[in-house]
């Protein structure tokens, strides 16, 4: 298995465990978790603070992909249910499909491609939805959610387009991200305290979704194709709604079966063409 693939399947299995972790964190502020978890997340760069000197362009990119992500999906959440916010906000692997031959050099989307990435999508949307009934009508929160998703996928495939930058770096676009989270809490959200269990799961989701993974995802877009990853990508809300359901004792559902079916196919199906 190439390297870009055993990255992005590592960022993939770290982002899984971030609901589970948001379940539990639920209590606390999504600012003031998010800030914490981001500067957590950038620790591991610390003891090569030097390479986090990139052009001002990279760095707004960096802050752009992870801050303007999360800002955008709080929002979302707010103002929209949130099975449904969630759902549109995992249009990011297709966006990252259907925009590689726009934003990236030398890269072309077969038809394969488009098909792959719609049926993972309709299982990703299988999984999400859980077999519930999701409520009619429009949420200006879904805006928001689209924008979160765009902002994702065009990320990630930009990040290929700027000069290169050594993956250590992705530690000062958080570390700025995390501080401009923390600002937001001040600004938008009331205080909280934390308890030392609090601080235990947020330094976990720190070094893991909101941290590791990055570093992880970044070096699978540098040695990987943008669109084989966007399909795996998908495995993320299967993965994560396995492991609720596994933390609750529950049994998965057939429409989970039906959505794994879906997305691993999918994805095997576009990873093997060109």
């Amino acid at each position: 298995m190439k390297r870009g693939t055993l990255h992005a399947l590592g960022a993939i299995a770290l982002w899984a465990t971030l609901a589970s972790l948001g379940v539990s964190l639920q209590h606390i502020p999504p600012f003031l978790l998010t800030g914490l978890a981001l500067l957590i997340g950038s620790v591991p760069a610390w003891p090569l603070l030097r390479q986090w000197r990139v052009p001002p362009a990279t760095l707004a990119l960096g802050v752009y992909g992870l801050f303007g992500f999360h800002f955008l999906l709080f929002i979302a959440l707010r103002h929209a249910p949130p099975v449904q916010a969630n759902l549109v906000n995992y249009l990011w692997p297709l966006l990252m499909v259907v925009l590689a031959p726009m934003l990236l050099r030398g890269v072309e989307l077969a038809p394969v491609h488009v098909i792959a990435a719609l049926v993972g999508f309709a299982g990703a949307a299988i999984a999400i939805a859980g077999g519930r009934q999701l409520d009619a009508g429009f949420a200006w929160g879904y805006l928001p959610a689209a924008g979160s998703a765009f902002i994702w996928a065009s990320y990630s495939l930009l990040s290929q387009r700027v000069a290169p930058f050594p993956t250590v770096a992705i530690g000062g676009f958080a570390a700025v991200s995390g501080l401009l989270s923390l600002l937001c809490h001040a600004l938008l959200e009331p205080s909280a305290a934390l308890s030392g269990q609090d601080w235990l799961l947020i330094a976990l989701m720190g070094l893991g979704p909101l941290g590791g993974a990055f570093f992880l995802w970044d070096a699978a877009l540098k040695r990987g194709d943008a669109r084989s990853i966007g399909l795996l990508s998908f495995l993320t809300p299967l993965l994560s709604t396995l492991l609720l359901l596994l933390l609750r004792g529950d049994r998965p559902s057939p429409s989970i079966a039906l959505a794994a079916v879906m997305i691993v196919g999918a994805a095997l199906v576009g990873t093997r063409a060109r």
